[in-house]
């Protein structure tokens, strides 16, 4: 750095003199601040730079443009709670002399001060960004991270952190975009599947939200958050056909969960698979024997195959277990106590049937 800025000042010939003398002076300073890390050089370094931005011919200058964003940019990172008194925040001032900068190629001269300069104020921006955030100030915490990905940044950091917000500023185009980039990078996570669906479950499709949790639980097949994710989603739009290509990985991975016991069960009745249907749903009386979407399955289960073959004792005491459980859980449930009035009526029970209806006109007439 300190080499680069000799050249810097010996190149300087077509400036003023007092311009000359103060870039001198200046990027002395500079190279002193980089040198002891005191910011008395800093301070040095800035009023010699301020003094060589005089005349218009001066501030076009790329020499002087050059030494005024090395310490501008310097200053936002060293100033960063802003205690010394600026016309223009430092970070403003280095953005606008860059852009000169970057219009005269200075990057082909100065290689390493241009990395340094961008550096300074990615870190300059990226606290302000993080003020912002402990604030909940997400539009501006968004702005920010939209000026580092105007210095030419690229990484997914950056990306991830730009997608995040620009969701929360319901800029979903733009969230879309970001987190369709980082899906197609090299190192794609979970997350970012799960969250872009979640993006476009507010600014897109079904069919949107759909595709990507597919495609994630294809990148990410042991991935519980997704592949759970996208068992809802089937579930939502009752495409049970599809969840049975994927429930068994799902309780395999969680062989004790009552949920997904139970959708099983649905699926498989459904597909007017009763056999394993009546396995998934005693799975979860097995593990919750309380379950009343699963008691009240059952009892409606054998009381079809009762209506076909009424003098079968053996189905007629499954029945009236599960829908008496049923029942029971929920006493004042209709789908249950409806179960229950056609059990009583097939196996003409009359006085449990008037029991029955007596409380079911009690909850249905108003």
């Amino acid at each position: 750095m300190k080499n680069l800025l000799i050249s810097l000042f010996i190149s300087a010939s077509s400036l003023t003199v007092a311009a000359q003398s103060n870039l001198k002076e200046g990027s002395n300073s500079f190279a002193l601040y980089t040198k002891t890390g005191e910011f008395k050089n800093l301070e040095n370094a800035r009023k010699f730079a301020d003094a060589a931005f005089q005349s218009r011919k001066d501030s076009a200058s790329v020499n002087n443009n050059l030494l005024r964003t090395l310490v501008y940019s310097s200053l936002a990172v060293a100033d960063s709670t802003r205690k010394q008194q600026y016309k223009l925040d430092p970070i403003d001032v280095s953005i606008k002399s860059l852009k000169l900068l970057d219009a005269k190629k200075a990057r082909r001269n100065f290689p390493a001060e241009m990395d340094y300069i961008r550096q300074n104020l990615a870190g300059a921006i990226s606290y302000q960004a993080g003020l912002a955030l402990k604030e909940q100030k997400f539009d501006k915490a968004y702005q920010a991270y939209l000026r580092i990905d105007s210095l030419g940044f690229k990484n997914a950091d950056l990306k991830y952190n730009l997608a995040v917000l620009a969701g929360k500023n319901k800029d979903y185009l733009n969230s879309i975009r970001y987190y369709d980039e980082l899906i197609k990078g090299e190192n794609p996570k979970p997350n970012y599947f799960l969250e872009l669906a979640q993006i476009y479950s507010l600014g897109g499709t079904k069919q949107d939200v759909l595709s990507v949790l597919e495609k994630g639980h294809s990148v990410f097949p042991e991935n519980k958050q997704l592949l759970f994710r996208l068992i809802d989603v089937y579930t939502a739009n009752g495409s049970y056909d599809a969840i049975l290509n994927v429930i068994a990985d799902a309780i395999r991975l969680e062989p004790e969960n009552i949920e997904l016991n139970y959708i099983a069960g649905y699926s498989y009745q459904n597909a007017n698979d009763l056999k394993k249907a009546k396995e998934y749903y005693n799975n979860v009386l097995r593990l919750d024997p309380n379950n009343y979407e699963s008691n009240l399955a059952l009892g409606l289960i054998n009381l079809e195959t009762l209506l076909k073959d009424p003098t079968n004792q053996d189905i007629q005491d499954l029945t009236i277990e599960y829908l008496l459980k049923a029942n029971e859980v929920k006493p004042y449930d209709v789908n249950a106590l409806r179960a229950l009035a056609k059990y009583y009526t097939l196996i003409d029970d009359a006085s449990q049937l008037d029991r029955v209806n007596l409380l079911l006109n009690q909850l249905t007439v108003k």
